[in-house]
C-alpha cells in the first residue's frame, strides 16, 4: 500500500465518516496462514484455467478489479468496496468538496446531455451558459452517443485550461459556442438563512473537509446570538467525514459530552467528545431527517437525540452503524474495508440487519427498517430510544408520494416549461417573484399543448404543489440554483412543521437540564 490512509464511513459509492485502521492481531494471522495460502493457490489455478481456455480473451484488470476483489468484499457486508482509479478520484473530490472544471450540473435527457444549473459565480455561469442548454460539442468533439458521465469528464480538467463548449438553446437559430477557462469549483456543504425573525434554517448536505468550519461561518454570518430557534436539515445527507460530524455536534453540545464511540475487532474503543462546547447557547433545535439521512448524519442526529439537545422530526434514518477505513493502494486504487461499529452516546448500535437481505433490499429499505427491541437505551432525560434500525424520530413526518400528474411534471413538465418560458421572457426574475395566476394558466396551457394528460380536477388538486415546484424550477433559470433552493426550502411544509415543533425542542432542553441537576444532587 502506498500513500496516506483515509478515514470515512461509507454508503454505496458515497463517503460518510471514518476511523483509524488498526493492525491485525498476529496470532490470528498466523493461525489462518495455511488456509489462506491454500485458497490463494486454488484461485491462481482457476485463474490460469480460465485464462487458457475461456472462449474470449481474459482481461486481467477486469477479472481482478471488477470481479475477484468486489466479489470477495460482497461476502463481508454491504459497505466494504473497492475503488478503481476513476471511482477513487471521484470519492476524493466528493470528500474535498472541490474539483477543477466549469461548474455546472448536467443531466441526461432524451439521449442528450443538458445543463440543469450552472453554479453561481462559476466559469460556466459567468460565460453565459444557461439551464436548458444542450451540450452538442466539447472541444469540437460531438457528444452524440456519449453518456453524461463521459461529457462531464471532458468538461473537467486542470485549472486555468480552456474548454470550448457548443450548445443548442431553445429560441436560438444556431449553436452557441463558449470558450470557458476551468477553475477550482468549491461547493459549500452548509447553507443557511432566516425563516422569520429569530428562527434560522441551516442545511448540511454532506460532511466534507470543511463542514464544521462552514457551519461556524454560516451561523456567524446570520448572527447566532439572535437565534431563538434553529431548523437543522439533514434530509438526504449521505454522511461524510467522522471528524466533521463530531465538529458539528461540538458546536451544539456541552463541552465534554460524548458525541459517538467506535469499537472494532482489531482496534481499541475510541470515544469522541465535544471539546469546545456550545458556550451556553442552548436555543431549541429541530433536526429534520429522512430515510436517506445516513451514517455521519446519523451520528449527529443520534447525539442530539440522546442528549435531548434537539427534537428529531421526519422519517426513520437509513440505519448505518458500520465504519469503513479507506486504504489507498497502488495504481491510484483504494479499498474501503469495514473495520468497526459506531455507537450513539447512549450506547445504541443503529446498524440495520443485512444478514437475511439482498443488498438491493437493504439499500432500498425493503426490510422496513425495524428497530431492535433488545437494544433499549435512555436519553439524558430518561426517554426510551432503540438501536437496530436507524434513528427513530421523536415526531414522524412523511412527505406524501407524488401522484401521477406530479410525476409527469417532476420528470419533464416543469423543466420543459421553464425552458420555453425564458426563451421569450426576460432572463431575470424580480425580487420576491412567485408564480401568479397568469403564470399558472400559461403553464396549464403549455402542458395541454404538449400532450400532458390530466383533468381539470387533477390540476386544481395539485395547485399548491405546482406553485411550489414551479417556483423552484423558475428560480433556477431566472436567478440561480442557490436562490432556487432557498425559496424551495423556505416554503417546505416540513420546515413549517419544524417551526411549530420548537416548543417540544425547548421542553426537551428544560427536562434534560432538570433531570441532570437532580442526579447531580443525589
Amino acid at each position: 500500500m502506498t500513500g496516506k490512509r483515509l478515514h470515512f464511513l461509507l454508503l454505496p459509492a458515497v463517503l460518510l465518516g471514518g476511523v483509524v485502521f488498526g493492525g491485525l492481531y498476529g496470532a490470528r494471522v498466523e493461525a489462518a496462514e495455511t488456509g489462506v495460502d491454500q485458497n490463494v493457490h486454488n484461485f491462481t489455478d482457476i485463474y490460469a484455467l480460465v485464462e487458457s481456455n475461456a472462449a474470449e480473451p481474459l482481461n486481467p484488470d477486469k477479472a481482478i478489479y471488477d470481479g475477484a476483489i468486489p466479489g470477495m468484499l460482497r461476502t463481508l457486508d454491504p459497505h466494504s468496496t473497492f475503488f478503481d482509479p476513476k471511482a477513487y478520484r471521484l470519492l476524493l473530490e466528493d470528500q474535498q468538496g472541490r474539483y477543477s472544471g466549469v461548474g455546472m450540473q448536467v443531466q441526461g435527457r432524451n439521449d442528450q446531455t443538458v445543463v440543469m444549473a450552472p453554479f453561481p459565480g462559476s466559469p460556466a455561469y459567468r460565460a453565459g451558459i444557461r439551464p436548458g442548454d444542450v451540450i452538442v460539442f466539447v472541444n469540437d468533439k460531438s457528444t452524440a452517443n456519449m453518456t453524461t458521465t463521459e461529457v462531464a469528464d471532458m468538461l473537467k480538467g486542470p485549472r486555468n485550461t480552456k474548454v470550448k463548449i457548443s450548445v443548442s438553446r431553445e429560441g436560438a437559430k444556431d449553436y452557441l459556442t463558449f470558450t470557458v477557462t476551468r477553475q477550482d469549483i468549491n461547493r459549500p456543504t452548509v447553507t443557511g438563512f432566516w425563516l422569520k425573525p429569530g428562527y434560522a434554517y441551516v442545511k448540511i448536505a454532506s460532511f466534507g473537509d470543511n463542514t464544521s468550519h462552514e457551519l461556524e461561518e454560516t451561523l456567524k454570518s446570520l448572527g447566532e446570538d439572535k437565534i431563538s430557534g434553529l431548523v437543522l436539515d439533514l434530509r438526504g445527507n449521505p454522511g461524510g467525514l467522522l471528524n466533521e460530524a463530531v465538529g458539528v455536534c461540538d458546536h451544539f453540545l456541552r463541552r465534554g459530552q460524548v458525541v459517538v464511540s467506535q469499537v472494532g475487532r482489531a482496534s481499541p474503543e475510541r470515544v469522541y467528545r465535544a471539546t469546545h462546547g456550545n458556550h451556553g447557547r442552548d436555543y431549541p433545535i429541530v433536526v429534520l431527517v429522512n430515510q436517506s439521512t445516513a451514517s455521519a448524519a446519523e451520528i449527529v442526529s443520534g447525539a442530539m437525540q440522546d442528549h435531548d439537545r434537539a427534537w428529531i422530526l421526519g422519517e426513520t434514518t437509513f440505519g448505518k452503524g458500520l465504519v469503513q477505513t479507506v486504504l489507498p493502494l497502488p495504481d491510484n486504487t483504494a479499498l474501503a474495508l469495514t473495520t468497526a461499529h459506531f455507537y450513539t452516546p447512549s450506547g445504541r448500535l443503529i446498524q440495520r440487519d443485512y444478514s437475511h437481505l439482498s443488498f438491493y433490499d437493504y439499500y432500498f429499505h425493503n426490510d422496513g427498517t425495524p428497530k431492535n427491541l433488545k437494544d433499549v437505551k435512555m436519553t439524558d432525560s430518561g426517554r426510551t430510544v432503540y438501536g437496530g434500525g436507524g434513528i427513530t424520530p421523536d415526531q414522524q413526518y412523511k412527505m406524501p408520494p407524488f401522484d401521477p400528474l406530479e410525476v409527469q411534471l417532476y420528470r419533464t413538465g416543469l423543466f420543459d416549461f421553464a425552458r420555453s418560458y425564458f426563451a421569450g421572457h426576460p432572463e431575470q426574475l424580480a425580487a420576491g417573484w412567485m408564480p401568479d395566476a397568469a403564470v399558472l394558466k400559461d403553464f396549464e396551457s403549455y402542458l395541454r399543448a404538449h400532450a400532458f394528460r390530466f383533468t381539470d380536477a387533477q390540476f386544481s388538486a395539485d395547485t399548491d404543489w405546482i406553485h411550489r415546484y414551479l417556483a423552484k424550477e423558475m428560480y433556477i433559470w431566472g436567478v440561480n440554483v442557490d436562490e432556487s433552493n432557498r425559496v424551495f426550502q423556505s416554503t417546505d411544509p416540513e420546515v413549517e412543521q419544524a417551526l411549530t415543533a420548537m416548543p417540544q425542542a425547548e421542553a426537551l432542553i428544560q427536562r434534560a437540564r432538570k433531570v441532570v441537576a437532580e442526579r447531580a444532587a443525589h
